[in-house]
């Protein structure tokens, strides 16, 4: 029983994460509809606000709940807590810390308040690439990882996206 549940813990992480990916791209495109000339606006962000509850309430919120029930029961199995559990569990309650910057983001939206310009948004949306980086790689290399090398990937990591972020945005503001 105890695999099962540890398998259906990885599919909602799974579906969890895709939620996150995907919310906030559908952020990035429901601000930058708010530039659009009407009737294009009106048109593309009463569906992406659809889109948006759809996978926000269906999807990535219940994917969250279910991944915090079969991770607790997995860890209840457990018995003990090792280090490498404790340390993980840290950046996966900075993740749901995360998701609920994200809900405030989700609301904001909503009711049409737009705070956030497309790149701060495409700036917030790696943070979740490196929870997942980190998480992933606690759980699978645990104690024979050292802490340095890993906070030092995880570094690294952030100057690569950072820099393919620039990368991206000198490329889309090429003149066509």
């Amino acid at each position: 029983m105890y695999n099962y549940i540890k398998a259906l813990h990885i599919i909602f992480v799974v579906t969890w994460f895709s939620g996150l990916f995907y919310i906030v791209r559908l952020f990035i495109y429901h601000a930058e509809a708010n530039d659009k000339p009407e009737p294009e606006k009106s048109i593309l962000q009463a569906q992406l606000a659809i889109m948006m509850r759809r996978l926000w309430l269906g999807i990535t919120w219940p994917s969250a709940l279910l991944t915090l029930v079969f991770g607790g029961l997995v860890w209840s199995r457990l018995g003990t807590l090792p280090s490498w559990l404790a340390i993980k569990l840290l950046f996966v309650a900075g993740l749901y810390g995360y998701h609920l910057t994200l809900q405030f983001i989700y609301r904001r939206q909503i009711s049409g308040d737009f705070p956030y310009s497309s790149q701060q948004l495409r700036v917030w949306n790696e943070l979740a690439t490196v929870f997942l980086f980190a998480i992933v790689f606690i759980a699978v290399v645990k104690d024979s990882m050292s802490w340095l090398k890993g906070l030092a990937g995880l570094a690294a990591l952030v100057l690569v996206l950072m820099a393919g972020m620039r990368l991206y945005k000198a490329i889309r503001s090429r003149p066509k």
